[in-house]
């Protein structure tokens, strides 16, 4: 491989450059600025700032007809808002090391929700708390006091990254997968869910209070679904949520490749996210890569997606292999349960959720810092809970419920856990078949219930279809460029059926190279707070403290001769949409928006 493709991640901020756009605002990106800003339209944007820079910044802002709107501390930078036609005259400055499009969080129908009317909060009786869903909905309890708690059952989170805040410090709560998002090479930001939402999925899936005992009658504790599991965290979103189908699908891949590695048993995947792929599963690799993990023994849980009860369902969820999951409301008991919440995707007569459970204003730990918290204040609930709804929320809760049955029959293979799941639920009264599917599942009528026989025939992904086309309108934008086409995110040539055959042949992954590109300066953790210690183990075979990047060369140029403001890449158009070396794209992580749900 040569050096301008074998170049590594490098360890500023001022290539991070990744965010997240609606559809709706790409003819504006595309779209010459006016020249004054009096008449160009206002745009929200994200100013992250350089190291050691005060409070000018955000006085150049004003002075360009802007305003500063929310301080945002975690990645040393503020919201603001902006006329388009100044945008440029920021990026200039040299106490600016970024400004991106701030609209990857602007939640419709489902996100993050407001506990300003709550008071003092109750979880025994509040609809949304974990212990009500666990206690009175899907009956978790049942299975804590028969002495189920998901204990030896490793969970693998594909989403934000996770932060050490009580609910996940219990010693070996949490291990640290390789961070695959753009925020990797950032020391302080490494593994740290600096956008809120893996944090919140860790909580609802697994969370636990230190020393908290795991019981039915304990209401003052916080406890996740399946309290006694351990999260393997892969962090593949930024702050901005932002993500590229290349980067979950190199996750998925290191999930099943390294499944049992060092003691871990990973026998549940959760995917909280959902693209609008524009092609079938029997082609689409996001479809492919989900089904090698379900053949090796992994349960893999979807949600089905935000967009409302007419649309299809999201992709991977809209494989049939997979557990599809939506959102129902939240109760204090199952006989008040009766509707499914408007916001949940319902799919097709072809493909529809397989099951829902509540998805309503459920309370789960919260991120300090990070953009949902700094966005939605009025979500936190007391100093440490936050309270969100959506699919996304649902999805965890059925990978909670997954953690326990496999823990208490460990050699259910995923059809089994997905039978058994579909075979024991309850029907929502005022809900479609279509949109509620089997129903909501309950594991009082799973408890000591006989394996069922169990396999699933459908037509199997080939894996071989289009990158670009699994992405489906997810974008993200450099200054008005949009990354696309059938590469990855280091510009490396796609390849679905290479690829594929790697995939299935367990090769996808060599060391730290993936489609070709060294995925480097991830070491899996001495600088986790697992517990668990990954230390002399570099997921490249090289140390990243024996590589000096500031004198790797990046297509014979060094990154300080490299113009990102010109739209210059090695003498390659970005508008062109002509790409090499190092690049990225991706789709949106959100509650209501393509990507997170």
């Amino acid at each position: 491989m040569n050096e301008a493709r074998s170049v590594k991640w490098e360890g500023t901020r001022r290539w991070y450059l990744a965010v997240l756009l609606v559809v709706a605002m790409i003819a504006a990106l595309v779209t010459p600025m006016p020249s004054s800003a009096d008449d160009s339209p206002l745009l929200q944007v994200i100013v992250e700032k350089t190291s050691g820079a005060d409070g000018s910044v955000e006085q150049l802002v004003e002075m360009l007809g802007g305003t500063v709107l929310t301080d945002l501390p975690i990645i040393n930078g503020f919201s603001a808002q902006l006329p388009a036609a100044s945008v440029s005259s920021l990026r200039t400055n040299r106490s600016v090391s970024n400004v991106t499009l701030n609209d990857s969080i602007q939640l419709t129908n489902a996100g993050w929700g407001d506990a300003s009317s709550l008071g003092a909060y109750n979880p025994n009786t509040f609809d949304g708390s974990m212990y009500r869903v666990a206690e009175s909905i899907i009956k978790a309890t049942d299975y804590w006091n028969t002495g189920y708690t998901g204990a030896g059952i490793d969970i693998a989170l594909i989403d934000s990254g996770v932060v050490p805040v009580e609910g996940l410090l219990q010693p070996g709560k949490v291990v640290n997968g390789p961070d695959l998002s753009f925020e990797s090479q950032a020391d302080n930001l490494r593994y740290l869910d600096t956008f809120g939402h893996g944090t919140h999925m860790a909580g609802i899936i697994a969370g636990r209070d230190t020393g908290a005992a795991i019981t039915k009658s304990n209401t003052s504790s916080f406890l996740g679904v399946a309290p006694g599991s351990r999260i393997v965290s892969l962090k593949v979103a930024d702050a901005h949520g932002a993500t590229d189908v290349s980067q979950i699908l190199a996750a998925i891949d290191w999930v099943v490749q390294h499944r049992t590695d060092n003691g871990m048993n990973i026998r549940v995947l959760n995917l909280s996210f959902g693209t609008d792929s524009t092609q079938s599963y029997t082609l689409d690799p996001i479809a492919f890569a989900v089904e090698q993990a379900w053949n090796a023994g992994i349960v893999v849980v979807v949600a089905s997606g935000n967009d409302g009860n007419s649309a299809r369902l999201r992709n991977p969820a809209a494989d049939p292999f997979v557990i599809a999951v939506g959102s129902s409301e939240s109760a204090k008991s199952r006989a008040a349960l009766s509707s499914v919440m408007d916001f949940s995707n319902c799919g097709t007569q072809q493909r529809h959720v397989d099951l829902v459970v509540p998805g309503q204003s459920i309370v789960s730990l919260r991120s300090p810092g990070s953009t949902a918290d700094t966005d939605f204040p009025k979500a936190r609930v007391g100093s440490r809970l936050f309270l969100g709804s959506g699919t996304s929320q649902s999805a965890a809760i059925v990978s909670g419920m997954a953690a326990l049955i496999l823990d208490e029959r460990p050699g259910a293979t995923p059809d089994q856990v997905k039978a058994l799941l579909m075979g024991s639920t309850l029907n929502l009264k005022k809900a479609s078949s279509l949109c509620q599917g089997a129903g909501v599942p309950t594991l009082d009528k799973v408890l000591g219930k006989s394996n069922p026989i169990a396999v699933q025939s459908f037509q199997p992904s080939t894996g071989t279809g289009s990158l670009e086309s699994a992405r489906g309108s997810s974008r993200i934008y450099d200054q008005g460029a949009p990354l696309v086409g059938e590469q990855d995110i280091f510009g490396m040539p796609w390849d679905g059926q290479t690829w594929a055959q790697a995939s299935a042949a367990g090769f996808s992954w060599s060391g730290g190279s993936w489609n070709g590109s060294q995925w480097t300066g991830l070491s899996w953790s001495g600088l986790s707070w697992s517990g668990l210690s990954w230390s002399g183990l570099s997921w490249s075979g090289l140390s990243w403290s024996g590589l000096s990047w500031s004198s790797r060369l990046w297509s014979d140029a060094t990154w300080s001769g490299l113009s990102w403001s010109g739209l210059s890449w090695s003498g390659l158009s970005w508008s062109g949409l002509s790409w090499s070396g190092n690049v990225w794209h991706g789709v949106s992580w959100d509650s209501a928006r393509p990507g997170f749900l």
